[in-house]
C-alpha cells in the first residue's frame, strides 16, 4: 500500500495517529507499517462501536449424540463411510498451531516440544504419527493444513522440513498464517506495539477458516474435492485425525458438522458444554451452567449435559462457505495491551486499557445449524498438554501415552 493511500484510509476512520513515527522508519519499516495498514479490517474495528449481543441468553437444552456404545454397535457401517470418504480424497485436516510453548518454558512453537523419555518424541511428530495410521488404514494420503503464526511461522516451516516431515509426504502439508487482528484502547483508537506496527495478535479460533481462504488453501480444497475438513488443536497428543469411525458417522447422521467429546467426569467438571441454545448447538462454558443443570440426569441416570469439547471437530467445507459469507460473532474482550504513547515511549498497562476482536470456532459450530456429538474414551484419545506439571501437563499425556503402547 501506497503511503498516500493509507493516510487516505486512515483519515477516512479517524486513525491517522497509526502514522505519527512514520518519519522516523527505515524505508524496509515503513513498508511492513503500510503493509498492516492495508491489512485492517474496518468492518471488525466497526465492532467496537456496534458490539454484536453475545449474551447467549437462549433457552438451553440437552443435546443428543453418539455414546460409545451406539458407536461400538454401528462400528463397521461407519467406518465403512469414513474410509470410503478418505479414499476418495474428500477428507482434509486443519491443525491449529499457532501457539508457543511458552507454560512449557519454551519460546518454540508448542509443537515442537519434546514429549519422549527416552528418544525425543515431539508433539507434531506425534500428531503426523496419528494421521498416519489413518492414512495406512485407509490406503491414502489426507491433506494437511497447518495453521502457524506470525511469531512461530518460519520456525514451525523450518521444524518440518528439518524432520522431513516425520516421513508424510511433503506435497499434501501446506502451511498458513493466522490473521491477526490490531487492538484499540478505550476510545476505539488503534494502538501501536512499536513504531513500526500496531498492536495486533491473533484473531481466536474462530479464525481459522477466513485465514485458510486468505492464503488461497480454499482453491486447493476444491481442486482436491475436499468435502470435510477436521479441525484440531495441536495439544492433544493422543488424538485421532481424519478417524474414519467419526467421518463416517457426522456424514451419516445428516448434521452439518461433527465433534469429538469425552463424557463429563462429574457435574463440574471445568470442560466447555456441548448443548442446544435456541434449538442450534452451542458450547458454552461449565460455568454457566446452572446447579440443576450441572446435575439433572436422563432416563438412563446418565448427566443430561454431558458432553465436554476436546477441540476436534469435522465441518462441511459446503457450509464453511456459507459461514464465511455471512461472517461469524466478533467478541470485543477487554485486554492489558502493552502500546507508545504519544511520545513514542512504551507503556506496559498493569489494568485493562483496551480491547481486541475475537472470533471463537464454537461460533462456527453454532452456524452450522446442526452437530454430532461423537464421544471418545477419555484415556484414549484425550491427553492435552497445557502445563509443564500438574493437570492436563507433560506428566500426564506421557502416562496416556505409554498406556496406549506409544514408546517415549
Amino acid at each position: 500500500m501506497e503511503y498516500e493511500r493509507a493516510l487516505r484510509e486512515l483519515k477516512a476512520h479517524g486513525q491517522e495517529h497509526v502514522l505519527r513515527f512514520y518519519g522516523e522508519l527505515s524505508p524496509e519499516e515503513q513498508k511492513a507499517l503500510l503493509e498492516q495498514v492495508g491489512n485492517i479490517d474496518w468492518e471488525l474495528i466497526s465492532r467496537y462501536e456496534h458490539p454484536e449481543n453475545l449474551s447467549g441468553s437462549g433457552k438451553i437444552e440437552p443435546i443428543s449424540g453418539l455414546k460409545t456404545a451406539e458407536i461400538e454397535r454401528r462400528r463397521a457401517e461407519f467406518t465403512a463411510c469414513g474410509e470410503r470418504l478418505v479414499r476418495e480424497g474428500k477428507v482434509g485436516a486443519v491443525l491449529l498451531a499457532g501457539g508457543q510453548g511458552t507454560r512449557l518454558g519454551s519460546d518454540a512453537p508448542k509443537g515442537t516440544y519434546n514429549v519422549g523419555i527416552t528418544r525425543p518424541l515431539y508433539i507434531f511428530e506425534q500428531l503426523i504419527r496419528n494421521l498416519q495410521d489413518v492414512c495406512a488404514q485407509c490406503g491414502a494420503t489426507v491433506p494437511l493444513y497447518v495453521m502457524t503464526s506470525e511469531k512461530n511461522d518460519a520456525p514451525t516451516r523450518e521444524f518440518f522440513r528439518a524432520h522431513d516431515f516425520f516421513g508424510y509426504p511433503a506435497s499434501d502439508v501446506y502451511f498458513f498464517r493466522q490473521d491477526m487482528a490490531p487492538g484499540v484502547d478505550e476510545a476505539g483508537k488503534l494502538l501501536l506495539e512499536r513504531k513500526d506496527s500496531l498492536a495486533l495478535s491473533p484473531n481466536g479460533n474462530g479464525g481459522w477458516y477466513s485465514s485458510l481462504v486468505r492464503a488461497g488453501l480454499d482453491k486447493d480444497l476444491r481442486a482436491r474435492g475436499v468435502e470435510w475438513l477436521n479441525v484440531f488443536a495441536v495439544d492433544n497428543v493422543l488424538q485421532r485425525i481424519a478417524d474414519p469411525v467419526f467421518v463416517g458417522a457426522t456424514a451419516l447422521s445428516g448434521r452439518g458438522c461433527g465433534a469429538k467429546v469425552v463424557l463429563k467426569a462429574e457435574p463440574h467438571e471445568r470442560v466447555g458444554v456441548l448443548c442446544l441454545e435456541d434449538g442450534k448447538p452451542n458450547i458454552i462454558e461449565y460455568y454457566e451452567l446452572t446447579e440443576e443443570m450441572a446435575n439433572l440426569r436422563d432416563e438412563s441416570g446418565d448427566l443430561a449435559y454431558c458432553y465436554g469439547v476436546i477441540l476436534n471437530y469435522l465441518f462441511r467445507t459446503d457450509i464453511l462457505k456459507e459461514i464465511a459469507d455471512r461472517r461469524i460473532p466478533v467478541h470485543v474482550v477487554r485486554k492489558k495491551i502493552p502500546h507508545l504513547d504519544e511520545r513514542g515511549q512504551l507503556v506496559t498497562p498493569e489494568r485493562e486499557n483496551g480491547f481486541k476482536f475475537e472470533t471463537l470456532i464454537l461460533d462456527m459450530v453454532r452456524l452450522t445449524g446442526s452437530c454430532l456429538p461423537f464421544e471418545v474414551i477419555r484415556e484414549r484419545e484425550f491427553a492435552p498438554i497445557k502445563n509443564k506439571t500438574g493437570v492436563d501437563s507433560v506428566e500426564t499425556a506421557r502416562v496416556l501415552l505409554e498406556k496406549n503402547g506409544v514408546k517415549l
